[in-house]
């Protein structure tokens, strides 16, 4: 329909979704909100490899039971957060008992949730726009044939934020998914519902998508696993995108766990089942038992990266990082300070890469009166000013303010043409040298560095609305899109006011506007409880390495007893 009459067309498509979503969880068995019993208890906690054998020994009826368990959970969890989008809990029912589902593969039984912008036949793949609603997928996209073919159970599909370029969830189709710790925080984005629910114990296993850190932020925020895997190692066909066509720094599909044992007994179970044969654009690239194992065991040598150089970490992501280091050297490990390539250039490169359609694609399927997220609204809104415009506001941020970082990273931020497109992939890969000769300056061979620890981010969980001001302070885990590394976030601690507040001699006023916008939310007493993570970093395809490293990180806080308590499941 032609703008401004869409907007009617936009919010009766909202109504209409939401009023589905409810009918849906309505038409339920009633046993879905009974209490849990002992036994649907037992499965919750139950280690996820003997899940997986009583589901291969007790068939249908095993896998109907941990599904219902999850399913209690997850509807408690949407009423808390609103996490949840397509609810598909009667379909699995059916595809558990009518074979639809591989109940003697590798993941027989386990319940896994999807981002939303993941294709599941009969269902819609919104991406939160309005305008992708009222059209099903006819078909089981790759990532949920290969899922359906291990043996688990797609179930949900979770909240995403419009244009999937925040650390918030937020969209008009499906309302707003709020932080599980604390509802006026966000739980992360872009796959911020899976985030939420898998914090909250709703879920098993979640599967969603990192441009910029998407898998990483909720993690962070809401206090749960993630792993960003490098391009080619895990799946991307059958899914929908806000950005068609962009490659300048590439989405991954990655998965998401409430723990570590089950976020890497599913990353080995997945990469077992030949993701090559559902996906052309997957590397046929078994797993690498042997280097799990000896990584599991090695003393490891860690590289501290304590700032990307544009927003030192606050006081609550610095003393998780310090207890991470300690952990280890507890332990006997090396841990020692690094300084890589100039992150803050990484940034420059990608933000540029990301947008250089100037955002047209992305604003190309909004309505009229469609609410845009709170950070793509104010760098949409720069992109589109005149060139002139800009020129005169990049010349007082730069010499009138003195700010240039700020300035650098706005310089060239416009639609760019093909010769300035392949001049930043140039840049690129320029830059993905430069760090590939640091990393092997490191002893003899190169082997002088396993990995890298950071802070996943800035800050804790921004507020609902605060991306307006801390979209661009996303250079701890946007570097690594850009280098294609493979990264684990492990949460360590929670926000403590007593140890956590800033102290009274920082003054925001001098610093530069990404780091501004960024600690003008940064509040130890509204934020206590929040989780803190850190971010464990390998090189290109070690995934096997990158989660037995934080393997050996997890002990050692667990030795020290100061392993990551998990949010307990309501009962």
């Amino acid at each position: 329909m032609i703008p401004p009459f869409d907007y009617f067309t936009h919010r009766a498509a909202c109504r209409r979704k939401q009023d589905e979503r409810a009918e849906r969880i309505a038409a339920l068995p009633g046993s879905y909100q009974y209490p849990l019993s002992s036994a649907e208890k037992k499965v919750l906690d139950e280690p996820i490899d003997e899940l997986v054998q009583d589901v291969q020994k007790g068939g249908a009826q095993s896998a109907t039971e941990v599904l219902q368990a999850y399913g209690k959970v997850a509807l408690r969890a949407h009423e808390k957060t609103n996490c949840v989008t397509e609810v598909m809990i009667k379909d699995a029912e059916r595809w558990i008992t009518e074979g639809g589902i591989n109940l003697k593969g590798p993941l027989a039984g386990i319940p896994v949730s999807l981002k939303d912008s993941i294709h599941v036949g009969g269902f819609d793949t919104s991406v939160g726009y309005s305008s992708n609603t009222g059209q099903p997928q006819l078909v089981d996209g790759a990532v949920v044939r290969m899922l359906k073919d291990a043996g688990a159970v797609p179930f949900l599909k979770t909240a995403l934020p419009i244009t999937l370029l925040s650390f918030e969830s937020t969209n008009d189709v499906w309302g707003q998914c709020t932080n599980p710790h604390n509802t006026k925080y966000s739980p992360g984005g872009s796959t911020g519902g899976e985030g939420a629910l898998l914090a909250f114990g709703g879920s098993r296993i979640g599967i969603g998508s990192d441009v910029a850190g998407s898998v990483r932020a909720p993690a962070h925020y809401s206090g749960c696993y993630s792993l960003r895997c490098s391009t080619g190692r895990w799946p991307k066909l059958g899914v929908n995108t806000s950005m068609h066509g962009q490659e300048g720094i590439p989405s991954v599909f990655s998965p998401m766990a409430r723990t570590l044992l089950d976020l890497t007994y599913f990353t080995r179970s997945i990469v077992q089942m030949q993701p090559w044969r559902y996906d052309q654009s997957v590397h046929p690239m078994p797993w690498r038992s042997e280097v799990e194992d000896q990584y599991k065991k090695q003393p490891l040598k860690v590289g501290l990266m304590r700032t990307d150089n544009v927003v030192d970490p606050s006081p609550a992501c610095a003393r998780a990082l310090e207890m991470a280091a300690s952990a280890l050297k507890s332990e006997g490990h090396e841990v020692f300070d690094v300084s890589p390539p100039d992150p803050y250039e990484s940034l420059v490169i990608a933000s540029n890469l990301l947008n250089a359609d100037g955002t047209r694609t992305y604003r190309s399927f909004f309505r009229t009166g469609e609410t845009d997220d709170a950070g793509a609204a104010v760098f949409g809104r720069y992109m589109r000013l005149p060139r002139f415009i800009k020129f005169f506001y990049w010349a007082y941020v730069k010499y009138i303010k003195r700010d240039s970082i700020w300035a650098g990273l706005i310089a060239d931020w416009h639609e760019k043409s093909a010769y300035e497109n392949w001049r930043l992939v140039y840049k690129r890969e320029a830059y993905k040298a430069r760090w590939h000769e640091w990393w092997n300056g490191f002893g003899d061979k190169g082997d002088g560095l396993d990995i890298l620890l950071t802070p996943p981010n800035s800050t804790p969980a921004v507020p609902h609305g605060g991306m307006s001001s801390a979209a661009a302070a996303c250079g701890y885990t946007f570097l690594f899109n850009l280098l294609d590394y493979a990264c684990g976030i492990l949460p360590v601690t929670h926000v403590d006011p007593n140890v956590d507040m800033l102290p009274q001699s920082v003054d925001l006023s001098k610093m530069n506007h990404v780091a501004k916008g960024a600690y003008k939310h940064y509040d130890a007493v509204k934020m206590v409880g929040l989780p803190v993570a850190v971010q464990v970093v390998g090189r290109r395809l070690e995934e096997e390495k990158v989660l037995a490293c934080m393997q050996q990180l997890e002990n050692a806080l667990d030795a020290k007893g100061e392993k990551y308590q998990l949010l307990q499941v309501p009962q």
